[in-house]
């Protein structure tokens, strides 16, 4: 299978090539940062010049088209809401039309959208992909514009919710980076305590991910933990998985955290649409897992909990791999 990975160079997009990069023919598209010759092909452009997209899916002609990238710094989203609705809305509507129209090929591509949880007021928790979003913040707001317009211009992609922490490139990227950074440099930090959310290691997510793409799935999915946590249990599991004083992690209401953008408090969603599209499958007809990549065997039965997660979180760092992902970076940025 030919993969395109936009973001490529991001939390997610990273992990994913990584992960299937080997038994499919992988090809990403970095953002902000040149990458040095990693296990995938990489394709460097910028997705909003005019043509760009045109030329890139003629080019590599991909059987699966994986829409990692977005603005996704709340913060940023606020002072600049147009760039966010161009990056986060406009963006992904454009490469649904795309990849549905197919061009010279006989069948469109698959198409799966990363969106987020954050679509959510989480005025209450445990949400399905039934219940209507009421988005807070400009980056949730021009988030659930992309999966409108996905949607419309693409009623076979899939459009998943995320959540999700791992190492990243920059090795800040992800909340359990910023608790493991700041509690091992033995400074404080703020852990809410009232808010809560389901988080995926970035790993497991993409084989959660490519196992929805092998059973062909199609609409709004929610693929988080089955396990939820506040902000402040996070912290305190990083602290003790490796061994870092828990003291330090500041039990904290997100009122007194002085941040810009709101916060949903209460992104506990429920995960029962996804485990009964890949597991009952899998019962019913016996056979799903065989001659399945070995990336993705190992998803059967249940969704991968964060703390399951956060037990691979500290095995990676064990073998080095946090330092294999910065070996990747070339110094200059994209212009």
């Amino acid at each position: 299978m030919r993969i395109l990975i936009t973001g490529a160079s991001g939390l997610l997009g990273l992990n994913l090539a990584l992960s299937v990069a080997g038994p499919h023919k992988v090809y990403g598209v970095p953002h902000h940062h040149l990458l040095q010759p990693p296990p995938f092909q990489v394709r460097h452009g910028f997705l909003r010049a005019g043509g760009a997209l045109e030329r890139l899916l003629d080019t590599v002609k991909p059987d699966c088209v994986i829409h990692c990238a977005a603005l996704a710094n709340l913060d940023d989203c606020e002072a600049d809401p147009d760039l966010a609705h161009r990056l986060n809305a406009e963006l992904p509507g454009r490469i649904a039309t795309l990849v549905a129209k197919g061009g010279a090929r006989a069948k469109p591509a698959q198409l799966v959208h990363i969106s987020t949880d954050a679509v959510f007021d989480g005025a209450r928790g445990d949400y399905g992909e039934e219940d209507t979003p009421n988005p807070l913040s400009v980056y949730a707001r021009t988030k659930l514009a992309g999966e409108e317009a996905v949607a419309a211009a693409n009623p076979q992609a899939i459009i998943a919710r995320v959540n999700l922490f791992g190492w990243s490139l920059m090795g800040r990227r992800s909340l359990a980076e910023f608790f493991f950074n700041n509690l091992s440099g033995g400074r404080p930090v703020m852990g809410f305590t009232d808010v809560y959310f389901c988080p995926l290691l970035a790993n497991d997510l993409a084989r959660v991910l490519m196992k929805m793409v092998a059973m062909k799935l199609s609409g709004v999915y929610h693929v988080v933990s089955p396990a939820a946590a506040s902000k402040y249990e996070f912290g305190v599991a990083i602290a003790r998985r490796f061994g870092l004083d828990e003291s330090l992690v500041t039990p904290t209401g997100v009122a007194a955290s002085g941040l810009k953008a709101p916060r949903s408090p209460n992104l506990t969603l429920r995960t029962d649409k996804l485990r009964a599209a890949l597991f009952h499958r899998v019962e019913d007809t016996g056979d799903m897992n065989v001659a399945q990549p070995s990336y993705i065997r190992g998803i059967k039965g249940e969704l991968p909990s964060w703390q399951e997660g956060l037990v691979r979180f500290y095995e990676l760092y064990q073998s080095g791999y946090p330092q294999m992902l910065k070996q990747l970076l070339v110094a200059a940025p994209i212009p």
